[in-house]
């Protein structure tokens, strides 16, 4: 089996416990987003401005919504797609799928979703926040860290 070989693109998928209505707002509200994405994520006329560790500030513009199943925006420079399906047991099965990724800052990307991935799993199903919010502690600094 290959892994991430698709030209431009990343796909990651991972199971959450919770209900594709509670992933939904973690993606589609400023609370949500702070909880593991971002310092702070606060929207204004469908731009969100990210406010991660260690970078200037970053406008991603929403593409689509579709409540509960479906958040899509641009962000640094890729199309990214969250589809939420539940498992039919209460949880919930998601695909991100990052397209248009610039080839130049594909790696750090591949990462780097599995960390956003992997912290939107520690808030949504068990209410944690993984980051450590230091700054001299952070991505850019080679830290396992949104």
């Amino acid at each position: 089996m290959a892994f991430q070989v698709e030209p431009n693109t990343i796909r990651w998928k991972m199971h959450f416990a919770s209900p594709p209505s509670k992933l939904y707002d973690a993606l589609n509200t400023a609370s949500g987003r702070a909880s593991f994405w971002a310092e702070s994520a606060i929207e204004r006329d469908n731009q969100i401005e990210f406010r991660i560790l260690n970078y200037e500030p970053f406008n991603g513009r929403i593409v689509r919504r579709e409540p509960p199943g479906l958040f899509t925006l641009d962000y640094f420079g890729s199309v990214v797609e969250f589809i939420l399906v539940s498992d039919g047991a209460g949880g919930t099965d998601l695909t991100l799928t990052a397209s248009e990724v610039d080839e130049s800052i594909r790696m750090e990307m591949v990462a780097g979703w599995v960390s956003v991935l992997m912290a939107l799993k520690g808030a949504v199903d068990f209410g944690v926040d993984l980051r450590n919010h230091d700054p001299r502690r952070s991505w850019v600094q080679g830290y396992a860290d949104n």
